[in-house]
């Protein structure tokens, strides 16, 4: 898996430079095939082929490219506003990554990726909701990142993204919402959101967020609290010194809050699941069709095995959140309280399109995010779009956690005392 960095996290970072180029992309889909193909020619993209195997061999090795020259000449020939050649090619490259359909593929030019990568672990400028897009094609906040000026604001999954300064978000991507969400520290941006039957508002001021993805304290009756915002490079060191503390403490029992966390990095998931679980037991598996491309276990450091454990979870814990809040679970190292997760149980990842990986796994130029395969949880279960049912469902309102009434935390309060 040298060539690929595997990453379970929505994070929607294009915006086209105008809505010219919006409209360019939409009608130049098809054009992206041919510069894909000169490409792959060219040895450019690696899709570490020996690692997957395609569902798509039927497909011919050579396509006709007359009718995408046919639509290039009418564009040029008849478009009433300025082309240029980069727009063009990027908005192609989009439309390419957008064909199939499936909103966690993406194509990056090299600003976007280091904005994707930047966001990816906690630094970035904005207001800090992850965004998708629901099964009707609306734009979609997965989770607002806690402590953000999104989950201040009291912006909540599920909400629905009418409008951008006005600009309604009909026919936009998550990543072209998210683009026009982010922007410079200290100006602001007013979101029109839909929920459920009511009809909202939030002027949002934006932020830099640069925020540690874990945080811990010692609850009364010394319980162990530990918070998992996202799943990012600093994730596994901050884990494992948090569980170090723990066991320090002597602590009665642990809360792994994974609640509104909306994913992140695989290999991060993995080591804080291997706080708990004995070297070897797996954590899931990834496959495509019935072929089991990748089965990632435990790597031992196994120090929080045996502690009483409850697992927060609720609609904005998705991905990576899902991986660990399963394995915990299935391995029997942990019970889960809240509500139904997200349910994203597919494997993105990150190709380097031009230029090579660097040592520490990032890409210097354009990147495709792609989906690769699905995941499965240690007992076989998929969970995409069906999400992980808690063993205790407590319900949480919005006033109660304004007013502090965290029930959900109280429960797993009860459920440690109690063993």
């Amino acid at each position: 898996m040298s060539m690929r960095k595997i990453k379970l996290l929505l994070l929607h970072v294009f915006v086209p430079k105008s809505k010219t180029i919006y409209l360019i992309r939409n009608a130049v889909v098809v054009i992206v095939v041919f510069l894909l193909g000169i490409a792959i020619g060219d040895g450019r993209i690696n899709f570490n082929a020996n690692n997957l195997s395609s569902l798509n061999n039927s497909l011919p090795n050579q396509l006709n490219y007359s009718s995408v020259n046919a639509v290039y000449q009418a564009l040029k020939n008849n478009y009433d506003g300025h082309l240029t050649e980069t727009e063009l090619l990027n908005g192609i490259k989009h439309g390419l990554a957008q064909a199939p359909g499936d909103p966690y593929t993406e194509y990056f030019t090299a600003s976007e990726a280091k904005a994707f990568n930047d966001e990816l672990n906690n630094t970035f400028s904005g207001i800090g909701a992850e965004l998708t897009q629901n099964s009707s094609g609306e734009v979609e906040i997965m989770a607002p990142i806690s402590g953000s000026p999104a989950a201040k604001a009291g912006l909540e999954p599920n909400d629905v993204i009418a409008t951008i300064n006005g600009t309604s978000t009909s026919g936009m991507t998550a990543e072209q919402a998210a683009a026009k969400i982010r922007g410079q520290a200290g100006t602001k941006v007013t979101l029109g959101i839909i929920r459920g039957s009511s009809q909202l508002s939030f002027t949002i001021t934006r932020q830099n967020i640069n925020l540690p993805s874990v945080t811990t304290k010692i609850l009364s009756g010394n319980i162990g609290y530990m918070q998992i915002s996202t799943f990012a490079s600093d994730t596994a060191s901050l884990a494992q010194k948090a569980a170090n503390q723990f066991v320090q403490d002597h602590v009665k029992g642990i809360i792994l809050d994974l609640r509104d966390n909306p994913g992140g990095l695989v290999t991060a998931a993995v080591h804080v699941s291997s706080l708990w679980l004995k070297p070897g037991q797996v954590i899931m598996q990834e496959k495509r069709g019935n072929q089991v491309l990748n089965t990632e276990t435990a790597i031992g450091g196994d120090i929080l095995h045996g502690i009483p454990t409850v697992v927060l979870i609720n609609s904005g814990s998705a991905s990576a959140s899902e991986i660990t809040a399963g394995a915990l679970h299935d391995q029997k190292d942990a019970y889960l309280i809240g509500q139904r997760s997200f349910g994203k149980g597919v494997v993105q990842a990150i190709i380097c399109i031009t230029g090579k990986t660097e040592a520490n796994g990032s890409c210097p130029a354009d990147e495709l995010k792609v989906t690769i395969a699905s995941w499965y949880r240690p007992d076989g279960q998929d969970i995409n779009h069906i999400g992980i049912t808690p063993d205790q469902t407590v319900p949480l309102t919005q006033a109660e956690v304004n007013s502090g009434n965290d029930t959900q935390l109280k429960a797993a309060e009860n459920y440690i005392n109690s063993h």
